[in-house]
């Protein structure tokens, strides 16, 4: 049985440059999602993830045994923003909000998906309000590979929006998103890869 490597198979989504910042076209894509508020890592953003790789790891399992189609579950990603943009520039993250996701293949349903959940709260209880599997289209986005620490995002994400972008006459369209490439438990900080996105239009 052949494994999908969607960081592989989709290559201009999740292993763009590290050098320049590029366009791309990000095609309509099913996820696991869960919604939050405040800085990473804190107890409502560990809720989530207690909850989203379970239910991602049993889809994927049944899609290996029940369908006959194996896939590597593809890596975290979240949607970052706040209510008052300064609070985000300016680092105030009990004032962020966030969505934390993993991709689902098109072919894993809303059926599979409930019965993921339900096997996951015989451990894990009821699950979270927020918890759902959503098709998010983005459309037009720029983006590029950050590599080191996630404090250090900074200076690259400034440079996208007060250069790249109004030099080429684009603007922002939607909330800014990152995808964890490395496993910061696993991984020096300064090799972590981080893809940056911004949903864009043309002015």
């Amino acid at each position: 049985m052949t494994k999908i490597d969607f960081k592989k198979t989709l290559k201009s989504l999740y292993a763009p440059s590290a050098k320049d910042f590029a366009l791309v076209d990000v095609p309509e894509m099913n996820f696991v999602m869960i919604d939050g508020h405040g800085a990473p890592g804190n107890e409502a953003y560990q809720y989530a993830l207690s909850w989203l790789y379970p239910v991602s790891y049993g889809l994927k399992f049944f899609s290996k045994l029940t369908l006959e189609k194996d896939y590597v579950v593809p890596p975290l990603e979240g949607l970052w923003w706040a209510d008052d943009m300064t609070a985000y520039t300016s680092d105030r993250r009990d004032e962020w909000h966030w969505t934390m996701m993993i991709m689902l293949p098109d072919w894993l349903d809303q059926t599979a998906f409930a019965a993921s959940v339900d096997k996951a709260a015989q451990k894990l209880g009821d699950p979270p309000a927020t918890l759902r599997r959503e098709t998010f289209a983005e459309g037009l986005c720029a983006q590029i590979l950050h590599i080191g620490p996630y404090s250090e995002e900074g200076p690259t994400i400034a440079k996208l929006h007060k250069e790249f972008l109004p030099q080429n006459g684009l603007t922002e369209n939607g909330h800014h998103h990152e995808i964890y490439l490395g496993d910061p438990r696993k991984t020096a900080p300064e090799k972590l890869r981080t893809v940056l996105r911004h949903p864009v239009r043309r002015q």
